[in-house]
């Protein structure tokens, strides 16, 4: 019987997860759906989350507190912004939907990318706002139950009757 395979950049893992903060509050997750599948390496979790997957194989599990450098990153000053009230009268004063702390709105950078930022206070002058990931700065608990793994380079064939 082969060895299991171990997971390493380039392998396809198939997985259930789960992101929660330190008080335990699920942000994110799918043990409730079917499992995902993913290249380590691919971007789609974040390097933190996937160095906890290092070395494992099907049918282990893992439960790890990321510290914020470790999965959405420290919160940075330099992003939080002070901008002036004026630009945003028409929004201000919009008694449907009016903006107010907490608020998320979307702004476009000079790329042409689009940026969340949230709303953190508002004074007769001016909007803060914070373009931080809404969770930077935040420890996560990732946790996660390993199904299957193929390593980098093995050819995977999906039969469709």
């Amino acid at each position: 019987m082969p060895d299991k395979a171990v997971i390493a950049q380039g392998s396809r893992v198939t997985l259930h997860f789960s992101l929660a903060l330190e008080d335990g509050a699920v942000i994110d997750g799918n043990f409730d759906k079917p499992p995902a599948t993913f290249v380590v390496g691919d971007g789609s979790l974040l390097p933190g989350f996937e160095n906890a997957l290092l070395n494992l194989t099907a049918g282990e599990k893992v439960s790890v507190l990321l510290p914020a450098e470790q999965s959405f990153g420290a919160s940075n000053p330099d992003n939080v912004q002070v901008l002036p009230r004026r630009k945003f009268a028409g929004l201000l004063a919009n008694s449907t939907d009016p903006v107010v702390e907490g608020t998320v709105l979307s702004f476009t950078d000079t790329g042409g990318f689009e940026i969340p930022g949230v709303v953190k206070s508002i004074d007769e002058d001016t909007l803060v706002v914070d373009f931080n990931h809404p969770l930077s700065g935040r420890a996560i608990r990732f946790t996660a139950e390993i199904f299957s793994v193929i390593p980098a380079g093995v050819q995977v064939m999906e039969f469709k009757p």
